[in-house]
């Protein structure tokens, strides 16, 4: 189970983050976040860990440039991106995580077009922010998805939510992505919980 911590910020956090095992951090490009990164130009990470940049209906020069400047491995957007915006991600080598925003009047067969131009889909809630709403989804929708491409959960996830997610029994989960709720304030993480979370998911 991959661990993708989101919405990072702060350099000496991320350096104590590095010290746990998790696969991906996440870096906000989008401005109406409280948790954007400005106008930084790259962090090192340790090997092992990928670098994920957030976008939102971003324009591609503005993700490329970014993609270039932070060393991004991966690419997540959380907008209306369409699937020749994720062919030319795709096309300029870059790895692909289309979110998509789950409630119970979402249908699973929107994914069906993005799955031939995406490395991962994410399932987040529905909310009235892109992203970040801070509350779950019911997990129980899952169950309706019936794709190929592999998928990462997200959506109000805290350190209680271990046992759920480990109850989920579905193939192409590969991952979760935690973010507001293990925030001492947005852009700055509680690296105890989210080793405590960790190790109660693995375990």
């Amino acid at each position: 189970m991959q661990v993708k911590v989101c919405g990072m910020r702060d350099e000496q956090n991320i350096k104590k983050l590095e010290s746990l095992p998790v696969n991906l951090m996440g870096f906000i490009f989008y401005e109406k976040s409280p948790r954007y990164v400005g106008y930084q130009n790259g962090v090192a990470l340790k090997a092992g860990i990928s670098k994920v940049g957030v976008f939102v209906n971003a324009s591609l020069d503005f993700v490329l440039s970014k993609v270039e400047s932070f060393g991004l491995d991966f690419v997540q957007l959380h907008g209306n991106e369409n699937i020749f915006y994720c062919h030319a991600l795709k096309q300029n080598g870059i790895k692909v995580i289309k979110a998509f925003s789950v409630d119970e009047h979402f249908s699973f067969t929107n994914t069906e077009a993005y799955q031939y131009f995406c490395d991962y889909f994410l399932f987040d809630t529905k909310g009235k922010n892109p992203g970040g709403n801070g509350y779950a989804f019911d997990w129980d929708l899952l169950k309706k998805y019936k794709g190929t491409t592999p998928f990462l959960l997200s959506g109000g996830i805290d350190v209680a939510a271990a046992v759920s997610i480990k109850a989920i029994q579905h193939d192409r989960l590969k991952g979760v992505d935690i973010n507001s709720k293990f925030e001492i304030e947005p852009g700055f993480k509680d690296i105890e919980k989210i080793k405590n979370f960790i190790h109660d998911l693995r375990s």
